[in-house]
């Protein structure tokens, strides 16, 4: 397979680099999702965004030993909505996770090495448990998808 900027490697790298970017958007946005959360809950909040600092700490190391050039994060994110509760805390929890499971489902139709095919599934599923939990508690229903990170409609 030729390795040019749409095929090969190049177009796994470039869909690795868009992962990273939406991890980089989650871990600050859970920052958002914690300061709308009580004591009791922000437990949860905190589990996810360190979660999503590994994967990004990991993705940064993985595309600077290809010689590819991470996505750094923006100073700042435009929340979808304003959080001023639980709730919305919780709704842009479910937000944050389906960019992701989103970005996780580009890596996987762009992977050409196995490694990376393992990657993308181990974090979509990982993120699509966590959207779960989140749905729930912002009262949404379904609380699964059938398909995480493909369109819906």
């Amino acid at each position: 397979m030729a390795d040019d900027e749409t095929t090969g490697t190049a177009a796994e790298d470039a869909a690795l680099d868009a992962a990273l970017a939406a991890e980089h958007a989650a871990v600050w946005g859970y920052g958002a999702v914690g300061a709308a959360l009580g004591p009791e809950d922000r437990g949860t909040a905190a589990a996810a965004e360190a979660a999503h600092r590994e994967v990004r700490d990991r993705l940064i190391t993985l595309l600077d030993a290809r010689g590819a050039d991470p996505a750094a994060p923006e100073a700042g994110y435009e929340l979808p909505f304003p959080v001023l509760s639980p709730v919305d805390a919780a709704a842009l929890a479910v937000v944050l996770e389906e960019g992701v499971t989103a970005a996780w489902v580009r890596v996987l139709d762009r992977a050409v090495e196995r490694t990376t095919r393992g990657l993308a599934v181990a974090e979509l599923g990982a993120a699509e448990v966590r959207a779960v939990g989140w749905r729930e508690a912002a009262g949404r229903t379904p609380v699964t998808s059938a398909l995480p990170g493909l369109p819906t409609g």
